[in-house]
């Protein structure tokens, strides 16, 4: 006894798959697994990781600045030029957290039982 049987019921072998076979998504609209994007919220989130990251550098810099100036190895020039430098860096900081709409806090992420990542001071 044999059974005909069609390419719809055939079961797929490693052949039948689509180069993109990882990615496809099975999931229907109402499927409550499915996850929906909002390009904004997206461009959002991703604006304040950026900025979150570019703060903690410029607070690290600006520790090892006044570690150099503690230890005096800085000439007046250099720290007036520093001082200058770091207060421009810190405006461009606020203006980019107001025109995405964060504030300071907002790209403090928590770290859980470690504690915020950027120092409150």
């Amino acid at each position: 006894m044999t059974t005909d049987r069609t390419p719809d019921d055939r079961r797929p072998d490693h052949h039948d798959r689509r180069p993109d076979h990882r990615f496809h998504d099975e999931r229907r609209p109402g499927d409550p697994r499915r996850i929906t994007v909002d390009p904004e919220s997206v461009r959002h989130s991703l604006a304040g990781l950026v900025l979150t990251i570019v703060e903690l550098l410029r607070q690290l810099m600006e520790r090892q600045a006044l570690r150099r100036v503690d230890q005096g190895d800085l000439s007046d020039e250099q720290i007036e030029e520093l001082g200058l430098t770091l207060m421009a860096l810190e405006k461009n900081m606020a203006e980019l957290r107001e025109h995405f709409g964060l504030t300071q806090d907002d790209l403090n992420i928590d770290l859980g039982p470690l504690g915020p990542l950027l120092p409150r001071d």
